[in-house]
């Protein structure tokens, strides 16, 4: 049995719903950073709730998924998200993606668009620059050591979970997978969507220059804006409400036009 369709009948592993918002009203599916997990997205929801319901994707490798083995290919993580998605475009669909999250929603955009002629509502790509942008990373050959040192520095990781031994030997592989997957991921320059595309960075982002954030344009063909925010590679852990009224201004005019 191929993965397509392994992804397709255990398609309820990979979604996770937090908070109440109407069936039929704006619904906005988020994809999490490498090492990260679908709760990182419940803060969101919450903002975002009930005016926009919010759906997060859980990869494989980690939480209640630990059990099953990571995909370190952002192409094949793409497929097997797009197949999940795939009943749901038959309606209203926009996708959210951070850091890593970023490059797969817009790979599964692409794929939306390729394989079935229609688009999403709208696409947000935040704390990742473009894919015409490409930089020479190898977290994923370092040692333990090495991978908890870059998590420190990024600040989007529980300091306290840094110490915890046990957690570590848990998420190590799952981090080491992901970094793998992202920093050997290649990017085909033509690539565009039609889809409204709203690029979101920290104006302290190290792994983000305004340049590669603003080079999204070029992966743009239905409108293209960007929005700048006071932090690093995190910032929107400090800015929930200001990025949950991003999301919610575009899809409600989207949805209006």
């Amino acid at each position: 049995m191929n993965s397509a369709v392994r992804t397709a009948r255990n398609a309820e592993a990979w979604i996770r719903r937090f908070h109440h918002a109407p069936d039929d009203g704006l619904r906005l599916v988020c994809l999490p950073h490498a090492g990260g997990s679908a709760s990182f997205y419940h803060p969101l929801s919450a903002a975002l709730s009930p005016y926009v319901g919010t759906y997060a994707v859980q990869y494989p490798g980690r939480q209640d998924r630990r059990h099953e083995p990571c995909v370190d290919s952002i192409p094949e993580l793409a497929d097997a998200i797009f197949e999940v998605l795939k009943p749901w475009t038959d309606q209203p669909l926009a996708l959210f993606g951070h850091s890593m999250g970023a490059t797969l929603a817009f790979e599964v955009a692409v794929r939306v668009e390729e394989r079935l002629g229609t688009s999403p509502t709208a696409l947000f790509l935040s704390g990742r620059r473009a894919p015409s942008h490409f930089r020479p990373e190898s977290v994923h050959t370092l040692d333990d050591a090495g991978i908890i040192a870059e998590l420190a520095t990024l600040s989007g990781t529980d300091p306290r979970v840094l110490r915890e031994p046990e957690i570590l030997d848990m998420v190590l592989p799952m981090l080491r997978s992901d970094y793998r997957a992202i920093e050997t991921y290649r990017g085909r320059p033509g690539d565009r969507v039609s889809c409204p595309m709203t690029v979101l960075t920290g104006d302290t982002d190290e792994r983000v220059s305004a340049e590669e954030a603003a080079a999204w344009a070029d992966h743009a063909c239905g409108g293209f804006s960007l929005r700048t925010f006071r932090g690093g590679h995190f910032y929107l852990n400090d800015h929930l409400r200001e990025v949950a009224a991003v999301i919610t201004d575009s899809l409600v005019a989207t949805r209006a036009a």
